[in-house]
């Protein structure tokens, strides 16, 4: 029977870790190139209670290069310091604004509000909506702006370099990458408008200011917390061209610190990705046989319960998978050996929002509560 196990977990290890191959080559930065003097970037960044973030975002953003840029910061309702800071640039930088968004009106996501208000008061060709936690590299928004407009896309995302410093972080973060590289096939992405295969980053993503204003920008998606990807489906939908590419070399975050606040964020956003009563039984099997059981099979065959061959196979290619993602997207190795917790914690969270949205119990997320699913 372990032997049986052992080949079923070599099975769905393999095929994310071939996919990936085939994904980590797919997957590259846009290139640096001269941006196109009619280019405009606006960088936009909403802002709820963010008076620790917003300097350095607003530091990262005025040092962007290769092409114009302003960069306006939708206060949401902060009740900190948000605001001032935000006015101790706009005093010194012209093309800094802040701007105060309205009370927010029923049936709207926070986020999504305000990132519809960001997009109103923009000026620029291209719209890119960062969060406060974000640190834009200086020719970030040239390279995505440039690789929209040669490639024809209407939404260009990636994510950012996941930087990760405990415990907490380092069982939850790495997931987004791994289901990125180990389970989205991306060339099959770009070469169909299918939405249920668009992806994106609501940390890192560009949207061509026209086509996101024909298909109704975050107005058509209203009421969704997971705004990011939404947006890129309602694009897909619209017939758009979207692409992801590799971001690590064009914004740097820190999502969360510590556990409680990842669980809460991840949480947040489980209902509208993997937490639906059809798709989560079948992301269970595929990470479960896949990560999952092997260092269970590698366990019980090194205590003398069956042949050591196939869990020491799958267990590589769980790992080696792990391992590549983590150093492509220069993520923190320390969080490796942790791979199987970080997987159990990622498959925790979707069933409780899973079971939450089923009982009707809301979702909290920075003072504001929102129907179950």
């Amino acid at each position: 029977m372990i032997e049986l196990l052992g080949w079923v977990a070599i099975l769905f290890a393999a095929l994310p870790a071939a996919l990936a191959v085939a994904n980590l080559r797919a997957l590259k930065p846009p290139a640096a190139v001269v941006a196109d003097q009619d280019l405009l970037v606006s960088i936009l960044i909403p802002a709820r209670n963010e008076a620790g973030q917003i300097d350095g975002a607003l530091v990262a953003a005025r040092a962007s290069e290769g092409v114009a840029v302003e960069i306006v910061v939708m206060d949401d309702g902060s009740t900190d310091d948000t605001a001032r800071l935000v006015q101790a640039h706009a005093a010194v930088d012209p093309r800094v604004r802040l701007e105060k968004a309205p009370p927010l009106p029923s049936g709207w996501a926070g986020k999504t509000h305000a990132c519809h208000r960001l997009a109103a008061a923009a000026r620029g060709t291209h719209l890119l909506f960062v969060d406060a936690d974000v640190r834009l590299t200086p020719d970030a928004a040239a390279r995505l702006a440039m690789h929209a407009r040669t490639g024809g896309f209407a939404l260009v995302s990636g994510v950012p370099r996941q930087v990760m410093q405990g415990l907490g972080e380092f069982l939850t973060v790495p997931m987004i990458n791994l289901l990125l590289i180990g389970y989205l096939p991306i060339a099959r992405m770009r070469r169909t408008l299918d939405p249920a295969l668009g992806a994106a980053c609501g940390q890192l993503l560009l949207v061509d200011a026209a086509a996101y204003r024909a298909a109704g920008g975050h107005a058509a998606i209203r009421h969704r917390l997971h705004d990011a990807l939404m947006l890129v489906r309602h694009l897909r939908a619209r017939g758009h061209k979207t692409d992801l590419v590799a971001g690590a070399t064009l914004a740097e975050c820190r999502m969360y610190e510590g556990l409680r606040p990842a669980l809460l964020g991840f949480l947040k956003n489980a209902h509208e990705g993997m937490a639906r009563p059809v798709a989560l039984p079948v992301w269970t099997v595929l990470l479960g046989c896949g990560h999952l059981l092997p260092p269970v099979l590698l366990t019980a065959a090194l205590a003398g319960a069956g042949p050591l061959g196939p869990p020491l196979i799958a267990c590589g290619l769980s790992f080696g998978l792990r391992a590549a993602v983590t150093a492509a997207t220069r993520e923190n190795l320390w969080s490796v050996p942790l791979h199987p917790a970080t997987v159990l914690v990622a498959l925790g969270i979707q069933w409780t929002a899973l079971l939450r949205a089923r009982r009707g119990r809301p979702t909290v997320w920075k003072g504001r509560a929102y129907p179950a699913g």
